[in-house]
């Protein structure tokens, strides 16, 4: 590590979006000195890189990268990183089916993945152990029903896991679900994050060295009321209300019909009024009043309608409901004459 140097270079995380790209954020470097605890602030732009303010002292200094917006005023600490003379380096990333670039996120049905480097450790029985081993942290936190994460205490997550690493390289962890907890389980809403620290020594206390987090999203469901399963719809249709909970912040929702009974996976004609398109942070919840979409019926007999919603995870039905489609009026009787 060039510790002799008067400036160090730092790198805003390595990746261009780490930071709001939103003109409503301002991205703030802060670095703050070790053991004096001096702090400096410096804003920077959303992707690039600069020198550090101030140099390096004995026993390091820690970057920490924030976002902040004004309106409502809103701080989120994104990644920090710790530099010193005999401390290692290390990387923490998360992935996920969701390629949303300013925050990693996933559903809470769907699966992610954490890759871990470490490098610049030194062989056990070194006389600093500090620069022997790293520590990697699993930290859950919930937001509980509907909430959305800002302006959280982090400092009150639950410790999950903690395990130490004593060897250089990479490693991919792979979870299958989130483990933040709820009774419903496809409705938990949180974060899990994932850390490594240095160790403590003489010049500096523990130090974070990377962190990432994950947001986890509930499933979304849905209803659809005003209809009922095999009614028969003659001269008029009946105004529907479809009720929509916790549609992800990046999905397109929309009710459809086709001819027969329920067959997922099935291409339908969209419901006029029904679509809802979104690219947002956070979750939604919805309720559509839809009239007058008797156009989307061209002929008599059976028909589906359901909701289905489009998300980076796939297609999924949210609820459907058959019915029968008469337009004709059908007469049964017996004819007779009177002499």
């Amino acid at each position: 590590m060039k510790i002799m140097l008067s400036r160090t270079l730092v790198m805003l995380l390595g990746v261009a979006g780490a930071a709001s790209a939103s003109e409503d954020y301002l991205n703030v470097i802060r670095q703050v000195q070790f053991p004096t605890g001096v702090q400096w602030d410096a804003t920077v732009a959303d992707a690039g890189q600069q020198l550090s303010a101030l140099a390096i002292d004995p026993g390091g200094a820690r970057f920490e990268l924030w976002t902040l917006k004004g309106s409502p005023l809103q701080s989120r600490l994104l990644d920090s990183q710790y530099i010193g003379a005999f401390v290692p380096m290390a990387t923490v990333a998360v992935r996920s089916e969701d390629p949303y670039e300013l925050i990693p996120r996933t559903r809470a049905d769907r699966p992610f993945y954490v890759d871990i480097t470490v490098s610049g450790l030194k062989d056990v029985g070194s006389p600093v152990e500090a620069a022997t081993k790293v520590k990697f942290l699993r930290h859950l936190q919930s937001y509980g029903r509907g909430g959305t994460g800002t302006d959280i205490d982090r400092s009150m997550a639950t410790l999950l896991r903690q395990t130490e690493i004593t060897q250089n390289g990479s490693l991919t962890l792979s979870f299958a679900l989130t483990a933040v907890p709820g009774v419903d389980l496809s409705k938990v809403t949180g974060e899990e994050r994932f850390s490594i620290f240095s160790l403590a020594d003489y010049q500096a206390p523990e130090n974070q060295l990377a962190s990432r987090f994950i947001q986890i999203w509930p499933v979304a469901d849905g209803s659809i009321s005003g209809i009922s399963q095999g009614q028969v719809l003659r001269f008029a249709v009946p105004q529907l209300t479809l009720t929509l909970n916790d549609l992800y912040p990046e999905s397109t929702t929309y009710a459809q019909v086709y001819k027969g009974d329920p067959r997922l996976g099935q291409v339908g004609t969209v419901v006029p009024g029904s679509a809802i398109t979104r690219h947002e942070s956070t979750p939604l919840n919805r309720v559509l009043l839809v009239k007058d979409y008797q156009s989307v019926f061209d002929s008599e007999g059976r028909w589906t309608m359901e909701i289905v919603t489009r998300t980076p995870f796939g297609i999924d039905r949210l609820a459907y409901v058959s019915f029968d489609v008469q337009k004709t009026l059908s007469v049964r009787g017996m004819v007779s004459t009177v002499e």
